[in-house]
């Protein structure tokens, strides 16, 4: 009798678990091992997560704050961090994901969203192909691909722009403003781009040549530029292969937008 009440109390659990798992939980309430491979870790669903989906079980990362006294003893109040160099950085020492989400000058120019960096990764070993399951298109060992990052981290790229040295030491021949040249040219430089704010940044860029230099250059975390696409005017030839994987752009109803 008793075998046969803990049979059918198991039953139920088992039946309500699996209730539960196909109405669908959301990440915060699974252990972490369920957690790891919930549907929004992977594509399709993780092209369509928002924030606030995220942000649900990553909140820490915006909860972070810098040190306020490294472990040799320098106070941040006393010393700059690389990335406040920069003309356009205000405020005090702030984490990466915070800079490239909440600050007040992420949000004036950047519409960066979680997904924008983050495609997904395989729990397995965090590489792509070592399965038949495995998320296609996944870069070894990285939690976001580092061709993402390069888009507004690579070196200046002076050669191509015809200009005769580093911007540092040249600016001063056009100005000090980008748009000397750029006034004219490569007009439609960031419209379109899914992760900014266009028009914001050529305004701002108009009163500021550092913030164009910011991206372009001034926070370079890599050694090589980013192979920015040029357009091809008619009468160019065809424009060459790959060329329109090299922006992210948006979807035709929000570009318009």
């Amino acid at each position: 009798m008793r075998a046969n009440l803990t049979r059918l109390l198991l039953g139920i659990g088992l039946i309500v678990a699996f209730s539960q798992s196909a109405m669908g939980q959301s990440s915060s309430d699974k252990d972490y091992h369920r957690a790891r491979w919930d549907k929004l870790h992977f594509k399709p669903a993780i092209s369509q997560a928002t924030n606030a989906q995220c942000l649900a079980c990553h909140q820490e990362i915006l909860k972070r704050k810098p040190l306020e006294q490294s472990p040799a003893g320098v106070k941040a109040s006393e010393a700059k961090a690389w990335y406040e160099t920069l003309d356009t950085y205000t405020g005090p020492q702030e984490t990466f994901h915070r800079r490239h989400l909440v600050t007040d000058y992420a949000k004036s120019v950047m519409d960066l969203k979680c997904t924008t960096c983050h495609e997904g990764n395989d729990p397995r070993d965090e590489t792509s192909g070592t399965s038949a399951t495995t998320q296609a298109g996944l870069t070894m060992r990285k939690m976001v691909d580092p061709y993402v990052c390069a888009l507004c981290h690579g070196q200046y790229n002076a050669k191509k722009m015809g200009v005769p040295g580093p911007w540092l030491e040249k600016s001063a021949m056009f100005g000090d403003s980008c748009l000397t040249c750029h006034a004219g040219i490569k007009t439609e430089r960031h419209k379109g781009v899914s992760f900014l704010k266009a028009k914001a940044i050529e305004a701002a860029g108009k009163k500021d040549s550092d913030v164009c230099y910011g991206c372009h250059g001034g926070r370079a975390w890599y050694r090589i530029p980013f192979p920015y696409a040029d357009k091809h005017w008619p009468g160019w030839g065809d424009p060459p292969a790959g060329l329109a994987k090299k922006y992210p752009k948006k979807p035709a109803q929000q570009a318009k937008q």
